[in-house]
């Protein structure tokens, strides 16, 4: 198929030749300048006739026009008409900022409508060849257009006439602004914000951004942080493994211009907002997999009162992760066995407990999953909804109903299972444990150190010893561990023995054990590939049942702990020290991941 841009050279300059536009001498030499070039562009070959030979461009031009089938349109009549220019004006301002700016580098101006054909839009041009005219045309809010050509001169003085009239309005603002009737801080935001969008047209940082989602997706990473650091540094930086790393840092433009295109890809979020927090999501279709993103924004001082700095740190959804099944987790043996015993009941309440980041989601919707049936109701109550789990009723929160209130109408929702998000507060934690005592199972998160301290949380938060007690199934406990690469992880020469002890291993598995450190390789990330879990499972036994009873004002948290681990439980310290000597983790994140018991 033919390059449209390819000159059908005997054609045309035959023609040009045959007017006495061009003469031969002269086409021949503008031939061979443009031969250095490696091929034969239309374009060039007419530049260089103008720019170099002096021909004349509007005769030119205007036999290529007529040669191409382009309509020529003479512009002088009606260039000084009012309705025309403002007809203009209007139109120019439909466009984009950096799509008005290639308009007018590109001599595009829209001119009428042609009524005679279906209400087309004219666009008037000097070189009507030029390719990158149709992007600019396909921008106007008419999809209907026809490009014409008309003389540069003319076009010149069309375009001087609706500049002018900028100007004089310029004069007039500053007239008013005198007066006291424009207000200094809204232009100087306005002045900003176009700086800002001047600054977004001229760069590349729509594809920088876009490349930098990708890269995360690729690359494993759980969220993205855009950090500014100064007027002109934003860095941004992937966690990946639980651990951030700075991935890039852009010194092109402002921080302020980069934060406005991560916004712009986002919904429900205002990008001239810079002085509040916000909350967005984003969807995009990334190697043949739809991939979400939930977007934080919150604004952050800079070295000047000038900036508007905003950290953003987008969380990556995979839909991959909701198909992960519970034996998949990383489970021992006994806390799988519990956590499939407690969720296996028709009612009680299931609590995932541990810090941000510690997979208690998708723990939450892989034993949901493995329960989950046609013949029960299903809702989940989260905010925000990180997963959507089909099969399952989400809730969808807004400002007319929130967390509280969405449980509430849960309880006449005729649920059998029900999800909720976090218990944040007393009444959150009442209502899902109400659920859980009026013959639901209810599936839960908290925030705490370990297993017997989430009790000891709601003991805290008001809820009363009995429904603790006689609601709660199961407490499960749960970090995250980075695993070590397996290509190229080295061995341990010198073992720090005291350290080890401290650790919880005797002399003899000290001894008898090989253990590895992170060296790094192509295939990892200074060392670590992957992570996997670590549980803590407290079931609620009659024994534990009755120390919670008779908890009095303090519920004893270590006799809680010693009743479980007498039942069999493992804690976190344990099961790490167990992934440590089988080479699967380091000494520093069993370290770093546990507290000593």
């Amino acid at each position: 198929m033919a390059d449209s841009t390819i000159l059908p050279k005997r054609s045309l300059t035959a023609l040009l030749l045959e007017k006495g536009i061009v003469t031969p001498a002269t086409l021949q030499k503008a031939e061979d300048i443009l031969s250095k070039e490696g091929f034969k562009s239309r374009n060039q070959l007419l530049t260089i006739l103008v720019d170099q030979f002096n021909v004349n461009r509007d005769a030119l031009f205007a036999e290529v026009a007529q040669f191409y089938t382009f309509r020529t349109v003479d512009i002088s009549k009606d260039s000084t008409d009012d309705g025309v220019l403002t007809f203009i004006r209007k139109e120019l301002q439909t466009l984009p900022l950096y799509i008005r700016e290639l308009a007018v580098e590109n001599k595009v101006l829209p001119w009428k409508a042609d009524k005679g054909r279906e209400g087309r839009l004219i666009i008037i041009t000097p070189d009507p060849t030029n390719p990158g005219i149709y992007n600019i045309a396909r921008a106007f809010s008419n999809k209907k257009f026809e490009i014409c050509y008309t003389p540069l001169s003319m076009w010149e003085e069309l375009w001087t006439r609706v500049s002018i009239d900028k100007a004089i309005y310029k004069d007039k603002e500053t007239e008013l602004r005198d007066q006291g009737f424009i207000n200094e801080d809204e232009e100087e935001n306005e002045k900003f914000e176009q700086a800002i969008e001047e600054e977004i047209s001229r760069s590349g940082l729509v594809n920088l951004v876009e490349s930098i989602f990708v890269d995360a997706v690729r690359v494993g990473a759980s969220d993205i942080h855009v950090v500014p650091r100064s007027e002109k540094t934003t860095e941004f930086f992937f966690r990946v493994d639980g651990r951030l790393s700075r991935w890039y840092s852009h010194t092109e433009t402002r921080a302020e211009a980069v934060a406005a295109v991560v916004k712009d890809r986002a919904k429900n979020l205002d990008r001239f907002e810079r002085n509040t927090a916000q909350d967005g999501f984003a969807q995009l279709m990334i190697d043949k997999k739809t991939i979400r993103f939930r977007v934080s924004v919150i604004p952050l001082v800079g070295h000047e009162l000038k900036n508007k700095f905003e950290s953003i740190v987008i969380r990556i959804l995979r839909e991959t992760s909701i198909d992960i099944r519970l034996d998949q987790l990383g489970f021992d043996r006994y806390s799988e066995e519990q956590v499939r015993r407690a969720i296996a009941k028709p009612h009680g309440i299931v609590i995932v407990t541990g810090p941000t980041g510690s997979g208690k989601s998708t723990t939450l919707v892989a034993a949901l999953r493995s329960i989950m049936d046609p013949s029960l109701n299903i809702l989940t109550v989260e905010d925000p909804v990180e997963y959507f789990i089909e099969g399952a009723r989400q809730v969808k929160l807004n400002p007319k109903l929130d967390f509280e209130d969405a449980l509430r109408a849960i309880l006449r929702h005729d649920p059998d299972i029900v999800m909720v998000g976090e218990m944040r507060d007393k009444i959150t934690a009442e209502i899902a444990i109400k659920l859980a005592n009026t013959g639901h199972l209810t599936l839960s998160t908290l925030h705490t150190n370990d297993a017997p301290s989430a009790v000891s949380r709601l003991f805290k938060m008001g809820v009363e010893p009995f429904l603790i007690a006689y609601s709660v199934n199961i407490v499960l406990a749960q970090r995250l561990l980075r695993k070590l690469c397996p290509r190229c992880k080295a061995k341990v020469r010198d073992v720090d023995v005291p350290v080890m002890k401290k650790l919880g291993l005797t002399e003899e598995e000290i001894a008898s054990t090989t253990f590895y450190r992170p060296v790094g390789c192509i295939d990892c990330l200074k060392g670590y590939k992957g992570r996997t879990a670590i549980h803590e499972a407290l079931y609620f036994t009659k024994d534990v049942r009755q120390l919670i009873l008779d908890a009095g004002d303090t519920v004893h948290e270590e006799a809680l702990r010693q009743a479980a681990l007498r039942n069999g439980m493992v804690t976190l310290r344990e099961r790490a020290l167990t992934l440590l000597k089988d080479g699967i983790t380091s000494i520093d994140e069993v370290t770093s991941a546990t507290s000593e018991d």
